[in-house]
């Protein structure tokens, strides 16, 4: 068994007000179901399994672009989305963060059982993957989010995070049926990381398969094991860095957004008159959704589509939020009447994005771009919320904190 990767960001507080958890459910639902027009059920769940890809997606989306937080809002905004629509879409998110997780084998079986699928074996899947997680790895994290999203044919991707409160840090895990041959045999290969804590449960009698496991990859040559899996490692600092982005990339962005020509074609790619701060987001919505595993090594750059709620890299536009959404949900609404012409724009729109960087090689200047933004906050209804600020409640007024 490989599992597809594992990421390591800074472990924050705070919240996601509601004026974003609600576009947030509506531009990743959006996201998804173009994804599933265009590449089907399986990649959109290897695409889930990819800790890069699902950085960028968070970052799209105006989360904080390299906090713990965008795993909890991410997968709580698909589950929304997606399982209000999952008799149509055929995707189903079960569990999630705290007593959440613990619903998911109920969830689990119920779906199966109107699917007609095996609902012990999902279950047993489920179960294993937070046991090895949570139990046969000693690097002090420990699961407290367990997301798992099943397709109706029966494959399945796994999200998971734990809390390490001593580094400071959460640890995302990624899992994809199509790679599990055994969930005995090397579960943990490419596992990296300095051990933080005691391994935990171990000699648990369910957990006897991963200590024979963990023995497994002892005998694997070191160069295996690290070629094998995909480490995202964000930094802790809050404010957006020139090394912490490609910059040729995003310049080929901002170059078709605003640049005469390049705008115009890009108009006619998606057939809308649409402001460069529009185009500017819906390129790299374009690029989340048909981009290829090697774009995503710089996940941070996405945060330029539509900020970040902490206020980095700017402000959640959300006159741009709200624009974007309804460009692609008019696609998609056409797309099921015209055979998917409609949204063919948005994978034109990729590729000419691409053929720009690798034509004119564009090149920004980070400190300008994030001033230029910050100037056009106001008029784009920018809106953030200060890192770590408690959630306000209605009845005493008292604030209460959330940890991500």
């Amino acid at each position: 068994m490989k599992r597809s990767g594992f990421a390591d960001t800074p472990l924050h507080g705070g919240y996601v007000p509601a004026w974003l958890a609600e576009r947030m459910t509506r531009l990743g639902t959006a996201i998804v179901e173009s994804i599933l027009l265009d590449y089907g059920h399986a990649a959109f769940l290897s695409k889930l399994s990819d800790p890069f890809w699902f950085q960028a997606l968070g970052s799209v989306m105006g989360m904080d672009w390299h906090s713990s937080g965008i795993t909890t809002s991410v997968m709580s905004a698909l589950k929304r989305g997606l399982n209000s629509r999952a008799s149509e879409l055929g995707l189903f998110v079960c569990g999630g963060r705290g007593k959440q997780s613990r619903r998911t084998p109920d969830e689990l079986r119920m779906i199966a059982d109107r699917q007609g699928l095996d609902g012990d074996t999902l279950v047993r899947s489920s179960r294993l993957t937070a046991r090895i997680d949570n139990n046969c790895i000693a690097d002090g994290f420990q699961i407290y989010l367990h997301s798992f999203v099943l397709a109706a044919s029966g494959d399945w991707a796994v999200v998971q995070q734990g809390m390490n409160a001593a580094s400071g840090l959460a640890r995302r895990y990624h899992w994809h049926s199509a790679r599990v041959q055994d969930f005995v045999v090397a579960p943990h290969t490419g596992i990296m990381g300095e051990p933080a804590g005691p391994i935990m449960n171990l000699v648990d009698a369910q957990a006897g398969p991963a200590q024979d496991a963990m023995l497994m990859i002892a005998r694997d040559r070191p160069d295996f094991t690290l070629d094998q899996i995909r480490h995202l490692e964000m930094p802790l600092h809050h404010d957006l860095r020139p090394e912490d982005v490609d910059l040729k990339r995003l310049g080929a962005v901002l170059a078709v957004a605003y640049e005469r020509d390049l705008h115009s074609f890009a108009d006619f790619l998606l057939t809308e008159k649409l402001g460069p701060r529009t185009v500017q987001t819906l390129a790299m919505v374009a690029e989340v959704i048909h981009g290829t595993p090697v774009r995503f090594s710089d996940p941070a750059r996405f945060s330029f589509a539509l900020g970040g709620k902490d206020g980095h890299p700017f402000p959640v536009p959300l006159k741009t939020y709200d624009e974007s959404i309804d460009v692609l949900r008019k696609s998609l609404d056409a797309a099921k009447v015209d055979s998917g012409d409609k949204l063919d724009g948005f994978r034109r729109l990729n590729r000419f994005v691409e053929g720009v960087e690798k034509d004119l090689r564009p090149q920004v200047e980070l400190r300008s771009l994030v001033a230029h933004e910050m100037a056009l906050s106001p008029g784009l209804g920018g809106r953030s919320v200060r890192p770590g600020q408690k959630r306000p409640t209605r009845r005493s007024g008292i604030a209460q904190m959330s940890l991500f």
